[in-house]
């Protein structure tokens, strides 16, 4: 659909509404709402919701209160542009979303042809930034930063194991894997393998046959929880004694559950968790006492809220543009992962990406813990 028709039925829905549609601000949060994905899109809705009703207790947005439309997204590059082409009709401003890289990148290209600012939480491809879009933004890292940590992790901790590297064939899956292998093999170390995977693939036998066959003990894993669960429980169950390491992409407790108990000694890269941080602690409290756990992705949601509503309190006007260069040219922002300020690209000024261990915790469940 081009620009002006997609204007077009903006400005219909502008006038179906009338007044009112002036007096909100209408903020969409896109993500896998439905499909395998759906503990991820979980996060960042309840993230936003919980920041909009926040922001809107106390005053809204320059005296505007937020509206928030839920786009489901299913992880779909497709459903993604679907998401967004909806989201100009009905006149939104700003996008916390989407949550894969794969979904996050075409998406914003429709939204920068119709003026709308994209926040992701989650999608680290480099590329989400590097195009010279005006207005995508992130709160997390990229994975340029997160495949050198993983690269340096592996060369220094398991140099003279056998790493093989295994991917999902997705922007995020692939891209990843490729930075920690580039980095991995500038420290000295080579992988004995290098495979891609189909998303939704189920059985891996032939894959852990070939790994046993070429005495594989590191499993470096670009992608999702999903498949990321049934490598390490059909690893085990062959009898392949492998430890997966992965990154940002397996930080759901759900993968505990798809890999049962062979899950323990998991590592995976994420940013230092949110959820310690004590100034979080009311607010931590608060989404469990309503039955939600807030991890991985949640604050950062809760975070793209935030410097939405202050850089548009710093531009004074809540003109997706106008918001976008004030997130450049003002800041640090606080928010629930520390103080944000940005470079010209849109992306975060963040603490490192650290390593986690999964193991049981005190109630018995296994969870990712901070490791270094």
């Amino acid at each position: 659909m081009r620009k002006s028709l997609l204007s077009a039925v903006a400005l219909t829905a502008l006038v179906a509404f009338g007044g009112s549609a002036w007096a909100d601000v209408l903020i969409g949060v896109a993500g896998p709402i439905t499909g395998p994905n759906a503990a991820f899109g979980a996060q960042l809705q309840k993230g936003t919701e919980a920041a909009a009703a926040d922001i809107n207790a106390a005053g809204g947005i320059n005296g505007e209160q937020i509206k928030l439309s839920v786009g489901d997204d299913v992880s779909d590059p497709k459903q993604g542009i679907s998401v967004a082409n909806k989201f100009v009709g009905d006149g939104v401003k700003f996008v916390v979303g989407h949550f894969n890289s794969g979904v996050s990148i075409p998406a914003s290209e429709v939204y920068a042809e119709n003026g709308i600012l994209e926040i992701t939480p989650s999608a680290t491809n480099p590329k989400f930034t590097e195009r010279g879009l005006w207005n995508t933004f992130r709160t997390c890292g990229r994975d340029d930063q997160q495949g050198s940590i993983a690269g340096a992790y592996l060369a220094a901790n398991f140099k003279d194991a056998k790493i093989a590297v295994i991917h999902d064939k997705t922007t995020y899956g692939q891209g990843l894997a490729d930075e920690t292998k580039k980095a991995m093999n500038a420290a000295g170390v080579t992988e004995v393998m290098y495979e891609g995977v189909n998303v939704g693939d189920k059985d891996f036998s032939a894959l852990i046959a070939k790994m046993k066959e070429a005495g594989v003990s590191i499993i470096y894993w670009g992608g999702l929880h999903t498949e990321a669960g049934l490598i390490i429980r059909q690893a085990a169950d062959q009898g392949l004694k492998a430890t997966l390491v992965s990154g940002d992409g397996i930080v759901s407790n759900e993968l505990a559950s798809i890999a049962g108990d062979a899950v323990a000694g998991t590592l995976n890269t994420f940013g230092p968790d949110p959820r310690l941080i004590p100034a979080n602690k009311e607010l931590v409290e608060k989404f469990r006492a309503q039955g939600f756990e807030p991890e991985a992705y949640t604050l950062y949601s809760y975070a793209a809220m935030q410097v939405i509503a202050a850089a548009a309190t710093a531009a004074k006007s809540n003109d997706p543009q106008e918001v976008a260069k004030a997130l450049k040219a003002n800041g640090p922002f606080k928010t629930v992962l520390g103080d944000l300020s940005y470079d010209e690209k849109g992306d975060p000024k963040l603490p490192g990406y650290v390593m986690y261990e999964w193991k049981k915790g005190d109630d018995g469940k296994y969870t990712y813990i901070q490791k270094m």
